[in-house]
């Protein structure tokens, strides 16, 4: 994701908010996936997906109330999809390394 600069533009905004939907929908899919298969797993995954997001709001809540996020409109919507992108990028990075990990090896071409 970019980083949008002290005094952010609706330009940048709207790139960041792009960048935040797409890795967004990554994590979708591979949660997807993970639920899908079931078990153990699955219902904690499920229990962390809907843990997070009801923290995700609170904390964002509160930080707007208490004026953390600017008082622009540029900047609360800045700060905004800065608050979401941490949990959606480390989300990403958990959900990656576990997929390679349930993933068989693939043979390698030796053709030369």
């Amino acid at each position: 994701m970019t980083t949008t600069p002290k005094t952010p533009n609706w330009f940048d905004i709207g790139m960041d908010a792009w960048a935040l939907a797409a890795e967004s929908n990554m994590v979708i899919a591979m949660r997807i996936g993970s639920l899908a298969l079931g078990g153990p797993n699955a219902a904690r995954e499920a229990e962390r997906m809907v843990t997070e997001k009801v923290a995700a709001n609170i904390t964002l809540g509160c930080d707007l109330m208490r004026g953390k996020l600017g008082s622009s409109p540029e900047a609360i919507v800045s700060g905004s999809i800065a608050h979401y992108s941490k949990t959606v990028v480390a989300n990403r990075k958990r959900l990656g390394i576990r997929l390679l990990r349930r993933c068989p090896k693939l043979p390698v071409s030796r053709n030369k």
